[in-house]
């Protein structure tokens, strides 16, 4: 079975017949759970989403419109027999489909690889090829397909630009005239499409038309909007002035012309506060100088180029460890050629930087070791030096490098009011929003609801003025964490309405540009809310478990009812990385070990646990939680003991 939305809605069995799904309220039905992903959608939010004003028996018909739809879809399933395309899960529905079976992932998932990999171009031709028209085109206008049209519309736009640079970069793309030309046309105020036509003119040895070209995107932007372009136009058109008729300019970084290392890294910290897509670019960039900057054979151009991206890190897991990896090789390989008489200014940057990049998720007991000595390191020659912006960058190694084990919130709290003290008395607005989720992070494992909303509200105040739209995602999951928490109250929210909750915050965590965070974190947000419900956790066969899979895995086993595999996976699960959510994994192993009798594992986990009794567990994150630690203690004790 195949879903196409990429157009008109339809579905086509495995021969490439299409099945008669219906009317357009099936159809949209049908839609609707495509665009979430595999995730299940409550019944009130479908019929919220059909109807603005659902008639009285409306869930009624929603149930009918799924029984029609799973006959059209599944037409050789015998009766009684479970249906494996929209099944019941919870309070709702969901679409289980591998996901290249579906158009619009398909899309999603080329488009990603892309932008990770320009060699991938061929999958996006191929995805981009698979469009018949506007997403969900037979769809009534009602306000969740909206947006989902405004969404991918803007993806597909994305991507035929991605593609345009990947072609100009590679030196191809002179046949790309027309299409650009067409594409500029219709969305006149996409800058980057004016500099992919102006370089596929210049390409084909039109440089007359080329600078024409950047000059009537001027003229419009500046006639209509009063907006003089940006400075990626601005560079390009001075490449195309002074470069060669028949060529390109140069090489490409990007949309504009190649940059030297200063100005990289440079651009790369501005942008990486921006999230998405740019904060991945950001990160290449900053390679691609630091790469520049040491073939120069300059030390100390090299170690200003790796030290000028302090871009406040607030998580204990890389998004990219190759390239952290990569970077603090660099670092390391600068530091030594400095020597130890090297300017302290310069050595407090390299060793903050090892600190920060040096993420202590995944790292070996040696490499923590060093991370951890390079950030006190940092700290003590920024304080000697008595500047400011350094000792803030300083500092953030040092919070970075204290999850050295589990109970430790009350020093990164004390890390957190420094840094929000001394970047407030100094004008340091990024990292005066890091000190304010530094904060929010610590009262939440310590259960202090009320001071993380606090931080909260200060940190989207402050990103507001910062241009930071990260914060409000790290803070959206915050807010779900405090429903999950409040779910277990006398006339708290339901679980429901929490997992409701998770599953926004997941939406906008999924193109923040921070893979670090987001793999894995939904399934155990719902795992905790299980917990805090006493109930078994979720089994569905499409949840990442991401890096936490080891210590779920027993969980999803014994729900499943397979004890002795259980069992064995429990054996088998590592001791916890040193990360935002080791009290977390501490937590899983206990409750595991306290359901299946193991005594030596449950002791073990008491043993870690001891210092974090007073905390949440996973309430470190800012963005889950599982519940108190005393209450994994106490499982784990009494286990113990019973044992004895």
């Amino acid at each position: 079975m195949r879903i196409d939305v990429l157009g008109a809605v339809r579905a086509l069995g495995d021969d490439g017949t299409p099945a008669d799904l219906g009317g357009p309220r099936h159809r949209e039905v049908l839609a609707r759970l495509a665009a979430a992903e595999g995730r299940m959608v409550p019944t009130d939010v479908l019929v919220g989403d059909l109807w603005l004003e659902p008639p009285a028996r409306a869930v009624g018909a929603l149930r009918t419109f799924v029984a029609a739809l799973r006959r059209a879809l599944e037409p050789g399933r015998p009766p009684r027999t479970p249906p494996r395309v929209i099944v019941t899960e919870g309070p709702g529905y969901a679409l289980r489909l591998p996901r290249e079976h579906v158009d619009v992932h398909r899309f999603e998932d080329a488009l990603a690889r892309t932008r990770r990999a320009p060699t991938a171009v061929t999958d996006l031709d191929a995805a981009l090829a698979a469009w018949r028209g506007p997403a969900y085109a037979d769809v009534p206008d009602s306000p969740w397909a909206q947006r989902e049209r405004n969404r991918l519309e803007e993806l597909r736009l994305a991507a035929l630009e991605l593609r345009a640079g990947i072609l100009l970069d590679s030196g191809e793309g002179a046949d790309l005239v027309a299409g650009l030309g067409a594409h500029v046309a219709e969305h006149p105020w996409r800058e980057p499409a004016w500099g992919l036509l102006a370089r596929a003119l210049h390409r084909a040895g039109r440089q007359a038309d080329a600078l024409a070209t950047l000059r009537r995107a001027r003229h419009m932007l500046v006639d209509q909007l009063g907006l003089d372009p940006g400075a990626d136009l601005q560079r390009l058109e001075a490449d195309l002035l002074t470069g060669p008729a028949g060529g390109t300019p140069g090489a490409w970084t990007g949309p504009g012309a190649r940059l030297g290392p200063r100005t990289t890294v440079d651009l790369a910290r501005t942008l990486a506060l921006a999230g998405g897509d740019a904060l991945v670019h950001s990160r290449r960039d900053r390679l691609t100088a630091i790469q520049a900057a040491e073939r120069t054979g300059d030390r100390r151009l090299t170690a200003r180029i790796i030290g000028a991206y302090d871009v406040p890190a607030i998580w204990s897991r890389a998004d990219d460890p190759e390239q952290s990896r990569a970077v603090v090789a660099a670092a390391e390989r600068t530091l030594t050629a400095l020597g130890p008489d090297g300017p302290a200014d310069l050595k407090a940057r390299l060793l903050a930087t090892i600190a920060v990049e040096s993420r202590s998720a995944g790292l070996a007991a040696a490499e923590l070791s060093r991370a951890g000595q390079a950030a006190h390191q940092a700290e003590a020659l920024a304080r000697e030096l008595a500047d400011p912006a350094l000792l803030a960058f300083a500092l953030n190694g040092v919070f970075l490098q204290s999850f050295t084990r589990p109970g430790l919130a009350a020093t990164r709290d004390r890390i957190g009011a420094e840094l929000l003290d001394l970047a407030t008395r100094h004008d340091l607005p990024n990292f005066a929003v890091l000190g304010r989720l530094v904060r929010l992070q610590s009262a939440s494992a310590r259960g202090d609801l009320d001071a993380a909303a606090a931080h909260a509200t200060a940190a989207d105040e402050l990103a507001a003025t910062t241009e930071a739209p990260l914060v409000a995602v790290l803070t959206a999951w915050f807010r779900a964490r405090v429903t999950a928490a409040r779910s277990t109250e006398p006339g708290g929210p339901t679980p429901a309405a929490a997992a409701a909750q998770y599953r926004a915050a997941e939406e906008a965590l999924r193109t923040a540009g921070m893979p670090g965070l987001h793999r894995g974190l939904f399934p155990l947000a719902l795992l905790g809310l299980r917990l805090l419900h006493d109930r078994a956790a979720p089994t569905d066969q499409h949840l990442d478990w991401g890096p936490y899979l080891h210590w779920a895995r027993p969980h999803v086993l014994l729900a499943q009812g397979r004890e002795a595999e259980a069992r064995t996976a429990l054996a088998a699960a590592p001791e916890p990385p040193h990360d935002h959510l080791q009290e977390a994994m501490w937590c899983l192993t206990a409750h595991a070990a306290a359901r299946l009798g193991e005594r030596g594992v449950a002791a073990r986990a008491a043993t870690a646990l001891r210092d974090a009794r007073t905390e949440d567990a996973g309430a470190a994150s800012g963005m889950l939680t599982l519940g108190p630690v005393a209450r994994y203690l106490a499982e784990a004790d009494l286990s113990t003991q019973c044992a004895g």
